[in-house]
């Protein structure tokens, strides 16, 4: 695999979005772009909420992706557009760039990543840029809209200012960036999108970034189906508040085994530290955390710290206001869903015959964890998974941060035009707000490539 992103010479007359996108930008700035940058979305097949934890995760990068076309200047200001007209214009100068974490626009977006590579490599002035982007990727669905955008402005920011980083690099600085706008993510949607490559899933893991192809089985094909409801992760505290209960979960559990809980942030460095195998952290789990919710008088209590320093070295900045938490749940989701991670690629791996009864029976579980422990399915994922089922799903299961967004089921190919059509019919068909959507929601993806530069030939 190379280690940086490709330049790819392209015959734009063979490709009508990038010709389209040509267009729109002459049309918006009377010149032609220098170069194209493309970010794909990404499937999470299993392993939901750990990467900030620690644990590898399991995604593919999928075809729908984030493209800009970019022109180069010495304007000393950035100008955005993009192919939506929900999505305003937006300039700024070079000198002047602030991320407004409290209202999470798209723009702000693509300046975290032009101000991570900014900072990466030390830039004390950044070139002027005129861009125009274009998205396939629905927003707000679990398919890391958001960060594809901030790793396509990485990408175009590295290039336009003539720089070269390595795709681990880019992929690492990406993932912390977008912290700039209140994402505590762990870094799988940075990873996969510029680790991918074409016809493999990868097992990302973390500390150090690496990733292994996994080779799916044939004859299985992922559909991913949107269940209509958005959810904005910067917008809400629920990721937040995930991550800062398996970061409560880490100290507690450190605290009961003699540990020093105050430099342990993550339930996967808690497994190292103890040296012990994901059944007995489950194990420890069961036996130092109770099922009802932990009040912040009780964490203070054993963790012989006051209130203030909760607020000040615990909790994050959106999580302020809570006053309960569930440690055991989440706690207990996290390691079996690290476990099931590592089932799910050893399946692949040793691919037996039953390997995709297998692996299904994995991504059922995967949900009813998700949806019961760490509680971030909805209503509507719920009846799309047990519809998917019904319809000849041999597994489905909530991909992305969930509380709304898409579904991945893994379906058999002799069984795909009956499941398309079921789905159909059950789900989007019968609400006219779904099935005015349904295009753009229910589609069989593959594999796709990572992030690339594209230069008009």
């Amino acid at each position: 695999m190379a280690t940086i992103p490709p330049k790819i010479k392209v015959l734009l007359s063979g490709n009508e979005r990038l010709q389209k996108l040509k267009e729109d930008f002459h049309g918006k700035y009377g010149q032609m772009p220098l170069f194209y940058a493309r970010a794909p979305g990404r499937v999470n097949l299993i392993g939901e909420h750990i990467d900030y934890c620690g644990y590898a995760v399991l995604p593919m990068a999928i075809e729908q992706n984030i493209l800009a076309a970019v022109s180069v200047n010495d304007s000393q200001t950035i100008q955005l557009a993009n192919t939506d007209p929900r999505y305003k214009d937006f300039t700024v100068s070079v000198d002047g760039i602030t991320i407004d974490r409290e209202n999470p626009q798209w723009h702000y977006y693509f300046l975290c990543g032009v101000r991570g590579i900014q900072e990466h490599l030390s830039l004390s002035s950044l070139a002027g840029m005129c861009c125009v982007v274009d998205g396939t990727i629905p927003a707000s669905s679990g398919l890391s809209s958001s960060s594809a955008l901030v790793c396509c402005a990485g990408l175009v920011t590295m290039e336009a200012n003539q720089k070269s980083l390595s795709k681990v690099t880019l992929a690492e600085t990406c993932a912390k960036c977008e912290r700039y706008i209140g994402t505590e993510g762990g870094g799988m949607d940075q990873s996969i999108s510029f680790l991918a490559e074409e016809g493999t899933a990868k097992l990302i893991e973390f500390n150090p970034l690496r990733a292994t192809d996994v080779k799916l089985p044939d004859g299985a094909f992922f559909v991913i189906a949107n269940c209509c409801v958005e959810m904005n992760k910067a917008a809400s505290s629920h990721f937040n508040m995930r991550v800062v209960e398996c970061r409560i979960a880490t100290k507690m559990l450190a605290k009961a085994r003699g540990v020093d809980w105050q430099r342990l942030l993550k339930l996967g460095d808690l497994q190292k530290e103890l040296q012990v195998s994901l059944e007995e952290m489950l194990e420890l789990v069961e036996e130092v955390l109770h099922p009802e919710p932990y009040s912040r008088e009780e964490i203070c209590t054993t963790l012989g710290i006051s209130a203030e320093q909760l607020c000040e070295n615990i909790l994050s900045a959106n999580t302020q206001h809570a006053t309960h938490f569930k440690l055991y749940q989440r706690a207990k989701h996290v390691y079996g869903e690290a476990a099931r991670v590592l089932q799910f690629k050893a399946v692949c791996d040793s691919s037996p015959a039953k390997a995709v009864t297998q692996l299904g029976d994995l991504m059922n579980r995967s949900h009813a964890s998700c949806r019961d422990l760490y509680e971030c399915s909805c209503p509507e994922l719920d009846q799309l998974v047990d519809i998917c089922l019904q319809a000849g799903a041999v597994g489905s299961r909530l991909t992305g941060a969930g509380w709304g967004g898409c579904t991945v089921s893994m379906v058999p190919g002799e069984r795909i035009d009956s499941f398309l059509q079921s789905v159909r019919e059950r789900y989007y068909m019968p609400d006219a707000q779904r099935a005015a959507l349904e295009k753009q929601s229910l589609f069989v993806t593959r594999p796709g490539g990572g992030a690339a530069i594209f230069i008009e030939e």
